[in-house]
């Protein structure tokens, strides 16, 4: 009988597995930023999607972990880099297969938060961030899915 159960309990798991594998969007993956130096994840939450850094190619500075130092919130400048989410917001466009829109990006960088928009185009994806809501105010960057 225990064993009967076991049997059933793993193929329900194993069926459940495959249907959530194949409900996976393809964008839900491990990018590289355009420079190579971080690895963000991104993941679904509900019908929008995220991005959170999970590697940074230098991880430290000054012997500690990096911080979002340039944050316009002071609050915000002593959270660490590594975990931060910078996508939020975008959502699968219902026309086209590998478009997603009216999310926000933020940049690390410099501290600033744009909207953006993504084209997922095979094993890279074309992220524009712009101001004012106008795409052509701003610029592209392309993420290559990492290993």
């Amino acid at each position: 009988m225990r064993s009967i159960r076991l049997l059933l309990s793993m193929a329900l798991f194993s069926m459940i597995s495959l249907v959530a594998m194949a409900d996976k969007d393809p964008f839900c993956k491990v990018w590289y930023n355009q420079e190579k130096d971080a690895k963000l994840e991104v993941y679904q939450v509900g019908n929008t999607f995220e991005a959170k850094i999970i590697w940074l190619k230098e991880p430290n500075e000054n012997g500690k972990p990096k911080v979002d130092k340039n944050n316009p919130d002071e609050k915000l400048r002593t959270r660490p880099a590594l975990g931060l989410v910078i996508l939020r917001g975008l959502v699968k466009s219902k026309d086209e297969a590998n478009y997603y829109d009216n999310g926000k990006v933020y940049d690390p960088k410099n501290g600033k938060t744009y909207d953006c928009h993504l084209t997922l185009k095979g094993n890279t994806a074309e992220l524009r961030g712009f101001v004012l809501g106008m795409s052509f105010l701003g610029r592209t960057s392309v993420w290559t899915q990492a290993d």
